[in-house]
């Protein structure tokens, strides 16, 4: 988890940059001025600070300036109510990542934020990839279905052959990219993971492709995009589906010609990637409304790899909750637990709206609310009520005297599951559902959900 301190002398913008960051899943921290920032960062290592610029006893600048040699890692991320062009210039002259204004844009700050956690992260992420390499999780399942994915990956993944994954969220897509990377002549190069979703329609072309400095606005210093950090290695393009056009067409020259151009550039730079897509949309259909390019879909889509809802390959159920049983009970520190034959029964009776995530998530909940044996009632009563179909509606609804009490159960339930659904992509969420962002980041305080992975 990426750390990142908040220095601001105004305790509303710490706290909301808090909240905000939290839900990101960042560790978050606070310093209400330069003095107290710099004895932080004395002790403590951060992955980026969001600095004010006036500030009394130290201000940004000058933190900027007192912090070099002590952390030296830190990407600074300037915030200023004052911002002018020469401030920006200034703060990145002392060696700021990057400058905002205020009041900030939520999806430039989130982006600019996570830019800069991936600048310090990279270099370690690809190192820690390299030694993983036996390490990555399996694929688990002996059903016909898995049994040709692995069969599948066997023969493509040595080869250079642009695939396409195909399957409802939840279901493992990323896995199965990762595989076809690490099986691959490319293992030892890098695997850059882009989520087309997560990011701003305006800001998706500065992502793939960087940006020269002065190309817009915001661009006071160059960037390198995600194709070429993923040189002589693999870019997995998660959700492609919801790329914009306009993207789509400079994916399509890159992967034509093997050349990007940066955003406001000229040169083109040469490059050696791998493509390996995935989307949970029927991109046929997405062609035939004008909203995918049919000539990018014959590019990506040399070998098409599709991964099965967990309904699809319930005989698989018993092999993947054992795993998912092993791994949390080792991740806890928590004695080995025995799932019964009647609580496997009963897992096998739920619908799983989604899929592997919210199994995952499923044995999560029972290994640390019951007892050393898991049983069919242990299930039935903390497996999700609303997606299972053996439990009863009216002996739920029984269990609450209150409608109100009943209400903010239905209204978690509904949330939880949009947001595993959407892998917790905020934005995504509160767009699908109809309610304002900052409603909806409410309502996962009040609820007190937490982000967790496959």
């Amino acid at each position: 988890m990426s750390k990142i301190l908040i220095v601001d002398d105004e305790a509303s913008i710490r706290d909301t940059l808090k909240e905000i960051l939290t839900f990101e899943g960042y560790d978050v921290e606070l310093a209400e001025d330069g003095a107290k920032a710099l004895e932080m960062l004395k002790k403590e290592e951060y992955d980026v600070a969001l600095c004010d610029i006036k500030m009394p006893k130290i201000d940004g600048l000058e933190l900027l300036e007192r912090v070099k040699g002590i952390s030296d890692d830190t990407s600074f991320i300037m915030i200023s109510g004052h911002g002018t062009i020469e401030t920006a210039l200034e703060a990145t002259k002392r060696g700021a990542y990057d400058f905002i204004s205020k009041p900030p844009d939520l999806n430039k700050l989130l982006i600019t934020v996570r830019n800069a956690c991936e600048k310090n992260n990279l270099v370690i992420e690809t190192k820690v990839l390299k030694r993983k390499i036996s390490k990555t999780r399996e694929i688990v399942g002996d059903s016909p279905a898995i049994i040709k994915i692995k069969s599948t990956i066997e023969k493509v993944a040595p080869t250079d052959a642009r695939v396409m994954i195909t399957g409802l969220n939840g279901t493992g897509k990323e896995l199965v990219a990762r595989w076809i990377h690490e099986k691959s002549n490319r293992a030892n190069m890098p695997f850059i993971e882009v989520n087309c979703a997560a990011i701003p329609t305006e800001l998706i072309e500065s992502e793939l492709f960087g940006h020269e400095k002065g190309s817009f606005t915001s661009a006071f210093k160059q960037r390198i995009g995600q194709f070429e950090r993923a040189n002589e290695g693999t870019i997995f393009l998660d959700e492609i589906g919801d790329m914009s056009l306009s993207a789509q067409a400079k994916v399509l020259r890159a992967l034509q010609e093997n050349k990007i151009t940066r955003v406001g550039g000229e040169k083109e730079i040469s490059i050696n990637v791998r493509v390996v897509a995935a989307t949970n949309k029927d991109l046929k259909k997405e062609i035939d409304e004008g909203r995918f390019r049919e000539d990018l879909y014959h590019r990506i889509s040399v070998i098409l790899i599709h991964v099965p809802s967990l309904n699809e390959r319930v005989e698989d159920i018993p092999l993947l909750s054992e795993k998912f049983v092993i791994d949390i009970c080792e991740e806890n520190a928590i004695p080995k637990k025995q799932l019964t034959s009647g609580a496997m029964q009963e897992l096998k009776n739920i619908t799983w709206g989604g899929n592997i995530r919210e199994l995952r998530n499923v044995i999560e909940r029972l290994v640390i609310l019951c007892g050393d044996k898991i049983t069919e009632s242990d299930v039935i009563t903390f497996a999700n009520p609303m997606g299972g179909k053996s439990v009863n509606l009216e002996d739920l609804v029984n269990q609450y005297e209150k409608f109100q009490d009943f209400k903010d159960f239905a209204e978690q339930v509904f949330i939880d599951t949009k947001l595993r659904k959407n892998a917790w992509n905020v934005a995504k969420t509160a767009q699908e559902i109809d309610i304002q962002r900052s409603h909806l980041y409410n309502k996962i305080d009040k609820f007190k959900l937490k982000r967790r992975g496959v």
